[in-house]
């Protein structure tokens, strides 16, 4: 019996690989494994050769299983003849009324189409200049021939006209350059045919991240064509500008704060998390800005820094407007403490404050000098103390947390009364100090 070593029969392997006879690979197999030297190698080449076996006998036409195997690139299709492709054209158009061929349409291996082209990219190999000027430039009887199969001429042209026919389209029927990465010209009208199942959001994101269709001596040109048309080259930067634009908004609409007149200090934002801005021109907001989830955007910009990772200048900027990072729960508490400890200086550093106690409002038609002021800030007029601090008592409000302990000592400090004496008050009682202490 003759032996083989290793490099021998890896050789017969390949050798058995590239006959399109299957029994030369069972004569193969059944010779290797039949070597005394068993090993690994041995069982994986059982395993291939199954494989192998087990495929070629699904087609027993050994030609048309090699061809399926056989890469597109290593056929020359620059020389196949005019004839051969005018011939699947026909046979594509038979089929589907058309030559609206999407790019990526593989000829399938069928007795309906040319035997060479069985495997390839109709599209690809058709729909180009290299095509044009080989079979029709200098052929106007072929022109004739393709106009009776509605030849989609307008796909000739080079991929970034194709490209900016398709964003000039998009634009004007949605109003922004803003395509999703997703996106795919649809097969309909009004889209021109030439630019039909093209892939107009991957190729913007390519734009976007690789400079594609930009390294050359137009790059200007083409970048000045994409903004005229609005197209995002950062979307990161996009989505934070505008975020940044509908909290300004809401600061001068829902908290009627005027942003050049205050500091970041005396303002502050608080969105609540469901606030969603509201369409219409009367609420007198932007029409791009109707439906933003501007409350939740805030939270997630806190909890998980959207837009403000790795970007302290944006956060920055969210600040100098009064937007603050601890949420709107620490804020409240902010509100009630400051509140608590007016009251308290108010009441001989004894807080004990009636429920239905609400911050007063400065009376009209009166004017503080600097020496005798309202005490009560505006930003806390109307919130009801009362109601906040019976919540601190029952129910444990703000007492969560890392922060409790630290927030039930500012409260002792005050003079809290954790378990006020049970009766009716006095009405108004806080109110009175409080004009007690203007007057």
């Amino acid at each position: 019996m003759q032996l083989y070593s290793r490099s021998s029969r890896v050789v017969l392997f390949c050798v058995a690989l590239l006959t399109p006879c299957a029994s030369a690979l069972t004569t193969t197999k059944m010779q290797w494994l039949q070597s005394p030297r068993t090993s690994s190698a041995t069982r994986s080449f059982n395993v291939y050769a199954d494989t192998f076996l087990s495929l070629s006998s699904i087609s027993t036409d050994t030609e048309d299983f090699s061809r399926r195997f056989k890469s597109e690139k290593f056929r020359d299709i620059d020389s196949y003849s005019y004839a051969s492709c005018f011939e699947a054209l026909q046979a594509y158009y038979k089929i589907h009324g058309d030559l609206v061929i999407p790019r990526s349409f593989e000829v399938p291996c069928t007795k309906d189409y040319p035997s060479e082209w069985h495997g390839v990219k109709l599209a690809r190999h058709i729909y180009n200049m290299k095509w044009w000027q080989r079979h029709i430039a200098k052929h106007s009887d072929r022109v004739a021939q393709l106009n009776k199969l509605d030849f989609i001429w307008g796909r000739l042209q080079p991929q970034w006209n194709i490209f900016m026919e398709s964003m000039t389209n998009y634009y004007s029927l949605h109003g922004d350059a803003r395509v999703p990465l997703s996106f795919v010209v649809p097969s309909e009208d009004p889209w021109p045919k030439s630019c039909w199942g093209f892939p107009l959001g991957n190729v913007a994101y390519r734009i976007r991240s690789r400079n594609d269709f930009l390294g050359r001596y137009d790059d200007v040109n083409r970048r000045a064509q994409l903004d005229g048309l609005g197209f995002v080259w950062d979307f990161s930067e996009h989505n934070f500008l505008k975020f940044f634009r509908a909290l300004k908004h809401y600061v001068r609409l829902e908290q009627g704060i005027v942003l050049q007149s205050t500091s970041s200090r005396e303002r502050t934002i608080r969105v609540p998390y469901k606030f969603v801005v509201p369409a219409g021109h009367e609420n007198g907001w932007p029409c791009d800005l109707w439906g933003y989830p501007l409350g939740s955007k805030c939270m997630a910009v806190r909890q998980k820094e959207l837009y403000i990772k790795n970007h302290p200048d944006r956060k920055s900027r969210l600040e100098d407007i009064g937007f603050r990072f601890s949420g709107n729960a620490s804020l409240g508490w902010l509100d009630v403490v400051h509140a608590a400890a007016i009251y308290s200086q108010m009441h001989g550093r004894i807080l004990d404050v009636p429920c239905n106690f609400v911050v007063p409002t400065p009376p009209e038609g009166i004017m503080f000098d600097a020496s005798d002021a309202w005490p009560w800030p505006e930003h806390l007029s109307g919130l009801k103390l009362g109601q906040r601090l019976k919540d601190v008592r029952l129910k444990g409000s703000y007492l969560k947390g890392r922060d409790a302990p630290t927030r039930k000592a500012q409260l002792d400090a005050l003079g809290f009364v954790w378990n006020p004496t049970r009766g009716r008050r006095r009405r108004g009682l806080g109110y009175t100090a409080g004009k007690d202490a203007v007057e």
